[in-house]
């Protein structure tokens, strides 16, 4: 979101002679990692297919349109996710908007509504986001729901309903909730709990709508956060299951900016703490460095990693983490307004970031876009991690001014790897369903029917959700999937592990396990590879309380569950 509206298209700068001076400038290291080779008997993503069969699958629901005109409040969009709540390997879909909405999967393709069973139906309050994380360490998954001057804290009780325990944990209502998560952030064996909050807005904020001169009258729609205060995130620390505690100031989160809209957490600096990014909406974002035992540093603008490459703010929406390049580190993409680079923030080591958003084949295409959900994953499982976005304008006017949409479509960037990756848009190759032009919100992947390629959800906050089946034509056997179970002093999920498969050959792949990142959404926290022909020979686990265990020859094709020092199932 942004406050000023653009009508012309800006030249862009990936055009220019210094792009190539830039892109080869830049470090780039690859901490002794060997990047898999990607095929050259198939074009990029040629085999990549999604398929949208929600309806098929038994996902009946719709987002409500809001009134107009728009205000900044109804044009804010939903969340989902991806989650197993009855703890039965399966994935579950669940649904967050005015009305919550969860729907049980059978693994198989099939989804059967459970909403007022498991309590959800009982609920109600303006909800925007959520989060998915085990709390108490009783081995099932709770929620936090965020929204506008409310936020929930839900206990699942044993897979079968969902308890409200808010006020009883010492949370109370957030001004303006957005994007959640959790994240064990001092090592403790406690999942603790950051919400993004967005700015001060109420029916008695003045404006409450902008104004934009039409053809022949006044059009009024939604002001920019700029018009409002902004207001910061609050971090909460889990104190052993029994309650949260405010630490926010404390541990020096209190230096967020404000305006927030997605917060993703990832150790990027393999440090063994887990950091986190948030992004903001026209204000320097921020990236909250953790040095262990309750201590924050917000490096956002030392990073690189707080605005453009020129320094300029840019209206941060959705983020997420994940080695695009395969050097072994994590890198970090925020998603932004039209006409502005869509950041890719390459890790070069020491907490230093390089944004080549502009020079990975980003650029371009998502240019015209105002974009929210954002996910890396492999999606044709030849290991290199794919992007995919949803996007959806503010104004729903705009298609009076041209070249605009309200509606827009979704997007799909093939990872084309070598060894210096880069995406190739195809999106209107692998599916008519993906470039659909919704109001594109809320982002959610995770391997609905277990088949091991991974597939989407997508929110229209004006519409039905998407339900995207991966149809890629793969090997079988060319993946291999994790379920981690943490032990003694660690979070039951071992939440901020991370995950290093080697094939016989040395070549690696790293991942973790987070099931946090895109916009208002949670994804499946099971952690995916794609393998392409490679066979794995061994897999090596850092888990949350920093030891390490590394197994070898474990069978592709399936998902597997780790357990601290036991044998892999």
């Amino acid at each position: 979101m942004t406050t000023t509206m653009k009508f012309s298209i800006k030249s862009f700068r990936w055009q220019t002679g210094l792009t190539a001076a830039v892109l080869l400038s830049g470090p780039f290291v690859f901490h002794g990692f060997r990047p898999p080779v990607p095929p050259a008997s198939a074009l990029p993503g040629s085999l990549t297919r999604f398929v949208d069969v929600a309806d098929k699958a038994g996902l009946r629901y719709e987002f409500k349109k809001p009134k107009r005109p728009l205000t900044l409040l109804t044009t804010f969009g939903d969340g989902c996710a991806f989650l197993d709540y009855n703890g039965d390997g399966n994935l579950d879909i669940l649904l967050v908007s005015r009305d919550l909405a969860l729907f049980k999967g059978d693994g198989k393709g099939r989804f059967s509504d459970v909403t007022k069973e498991t309590g959800l139906s009982d609920l109600s309050g303006h909800f925007l986001g959520c989060g998915v994380g085990d709390y108490d360490n009783d081995g099932w998954g709770d929620l936090y729901i965020s929204g506008w001057r409310t936020g929930l804290l839900l206990k699942n009780e044993q897979g079968k309903r969902f308890r409200d325990v808010t006020k009883a944990m010492g949370l109370g209502p957030q001004p303006w909730g957005s994007s959640c998560g959790f994240a064990d952030l001092d090592n403790d064996g406690y999942l603790d709990l950051y919400v993004a909050n967005y700015v001060q807005f109420g029916p008695e904020s003045k404006p409450q709508h902008c104004e934009s001169q039409g053809k022949d009258r006044i059009l009024l729609s939604s002001c920019g956060p700029g018009a409002y205060p902004p207001v910061k995130g609050v971090l909460y620390h889990n104190q052993a299951g029994r309650s949260f505690r405010d630490v926010t100031r404390a541990w020096g989160a209190d230096t967020h900016h404000g305006n927030g809209l997605a917060v993703a957490f990832a150790d990027f600096d393999d440090s063994g703490n887990v950091s986190f990014a948030v992004s903001n909406d026209n204000i320097y974002g921020d990236l909250f460095h953790n040095r262990g035992r309750g201590r924050l540093k917000n490096i956002g603008k030392e990073s690189g990693t707080s605005g453009e490459p020129n320094g300029d703010v840019h209206a941060g929406m959705g983020a997420d983490w994940g080695d695009y390049d395969n050097d072994g580190d994590l890198d970090l993409y925020v998603a932004t307004f039209q006409e502005e680079v869509k950041s890719l923030y390459r890790n070069d080591g020491g907490g230093a970031f390089t944004d080549v958003g502009e020079f990975c084949g980003i650029l371009e295409p998502a240019w015209p876009y105002v974009t929210f959900g954002s996910k890396f994953f492999d999606a044709d499982n030849d290991g290199w991690l794919d992007l995919m976005t949803t996007n959806g304008h503010i104004k729903d006017y705009v298609d009076l001014f041209g070249p605009f949409t309200f509606r827009q479509p979704s997007q799909f960037f093939h990872n084309k790897g070598g060894k210096r990756a880069s995406f190739e848009e195809i999106s209107a190759k692998v599916s008519k369903d993906l470039t659909r032009p919704l109001v594109g919100r809320g982002l959610a992947v995770g391997d609905y029917d277990n088949d091991g390629r991974v597939d989407a959800l997508i929110v229209d906050s004006e519409g039905k959700p998407l339900l995207l089946h991966n149809e890629s034509v793969v090997p079988k056997k060319g993946w291999i999937g994790f379920r981690l179970v943490g032990g003694e002093r660690m979070n039951r999920d071992a939440y901020g592990a991370v995950l290093t498969v080697t094939s016989d050959d040395g070549t690696r792949w790293v991942r973790q396990c987070q099931p946090s990142g895109s916009y208002l959404s949670s994804s499946d926290a099971r952690v995916h590879f794609g393998l392409g022909a490679y066979v794995p020979q061994s897999v090596a686990v850092r888990w949350p309380d920093g030891t390490t265990e590394t197994w070898k020859n474990l069978p592709t094709g399936r998902y597997l569950t780790l357990s601290k020092g036991k044998r892999p199932q």
